[in-house]
């Protein structure tokens, strides 16, 4: 009986241990969304709103999966060097100018990018440190 108690223990904790277990993918989805949160609560958040709704005429809402899937590859350009062009978001355009956050380092730009792009009913996925790296040493 004590061996068959043993074993169960034994097969039991390799269980618990295979299911606990996460890629590191996922791992790397929950830490960017944690940190990205932050950024985007002390940076972005005065402008887009607490739920990513925009503000009025000034600021589009983060709420349109469209336009962010449209311009995933220049997301982080934006984030990190502002931006001075109308932009069309739910229909309407938005002419006011985005402040650039040259301070923010790559990392913090993919982290706030992938925040962003999981939030407020948008669910794009995982975006590595090195694709928004090299996305921002081609910033035009």
């Amino acid at each position: 009986m004590r061996k068959y108690i043993i074993n169960s223990i034994f097969m039991l904790s390799i269980m618990a241990v295979i299911f606990s277990c996460q890629n590191q993918e996922t791992v790397d989805l929950q830490n960017y969304m944690s940190n990205g949160k932050d950024i985007y609560k002390s940076r972005c958040q005065n402008c887009h709103g607490e739920n990513g709704e925009g503000l009025g005429e000034l600021a589009p809402p983060l709420t349109d999966s469209v336009f962010l899937k449209t311009n995933k590859s220049r997301l982080a350009c934006i984030i990190k060097n502002g931006i001075n062009e109308p932009l069309i978001v739910h229909g309407k355009e938005y002419k006011e100018k985005m402040p650039a956050f040259p301070e923010l380092a790559d990392i913090d730009v993919a982290q706030v990018m992938v925040y962003i792009t999981n939030s407020f009913g948008n669910n794009q996925g995982f975006v590595p440190y090195k694709q928004v790296s090299t996305q921002l040493q081609n910033c035009k």
